[in-house]
């Protein structure tokens, strides 16, 4: 990959300087997995730092009596950083949701960088707290109706890494128990709101049951505004 694309594919890096993208290029290592494979284990102490370049993957927490899903993630995002920059265990797992590809960069490597680059680490600080943000309004949401903060995922997925097929905004098919544990909803509730939300043509599966076509993607907006 090209220091320009690395830029252009990761917002983390679109203000690093060119310098930087080569380092991080130069010691950074391509990592595939197929769906459903545990990217990192919960608890296994963090070396690296990761980069989504294709796919989607969630990240799941153990709770003793089976997992949860806390977050989808897809291209163009991270994760990892947590457990570099404490020097602890990572308290979640990563599962690869479809077929993913990865860069994996070492975390001494990566560290130094940030020490280097003021410009990264800024955007790194500024990402860091955009997720906090994100984190406080999901918890606002928590007294909204079902079928509000379901609209909500859909729409902040699809504003995070959706993908546009014919103008209609796109996202990975997501298992409804996967869905419902990100929007914080019953499972139950999640399955019949899915089922009204096709009944009414504004959420399509493709053909090949791996994506959400939003089709009445305003609609959502106007519904997750509520």
């Amino acid at each position: 990959m090209r220091p320009d694309l690395l830029s252009d594919l990761f917002p983390l890096f679109n203000a690093a300087n060119p310098d930087t993208l080569t380092g991080l290029l130069s010691a950074a290592s391509e990592l595939t997995y197929p769906a459903g494979r545990t990217v990192l284990m919960e608890d296994s102490w963090g070396n690296a730092i990761y980069l989504i370049v294709a796919g989607w993957i969630k990240v799941r927490h153990d709770t003793g009596g089976g997992y949860v899903t806390l977050a989808v993630l897809g291209k163009g995002d991270f994760f990892g950083e947590m457990a570099i920059l404490d020097e602890s265990p990572r308290s979640t797992d990563v599962v690869a949701l479809s077929p993913v590809k990865l860069l994996s960069i070492p975390a001494q490597h990566f560290i130094d960088t940030l020490f280097k680059d003021h410009h990264l680490h800024h955007r790194m600080l500024q990402l860091m707290v955009q997720r906090l943000r994100q984190t406080n309004g999901h918890f606002q949401l928590r007294r909204k109706p079902s079928a509000v903060k379901l609209a909500h995922t859909l729409i902040a997925l699809a504003e995070a890494y959706g993908e546009n097929k014919d103008t209609i905004p796109e996202i990975f098919n997501l298992a409804i128990e996967d869905l419902a544990a990100v929007a914080d909803i019953p499972k139950d509730d999640a399955a019949k709101i899915m089922e009204k939300l096709r009944e009414k043509d504004w959420v399509i599966t493709s053909s090949n049951s791996q994506a959400l076509q939003l089709k009445g993607f305003h609609h959502l907006t106007q519904l997750a505004q509520k």
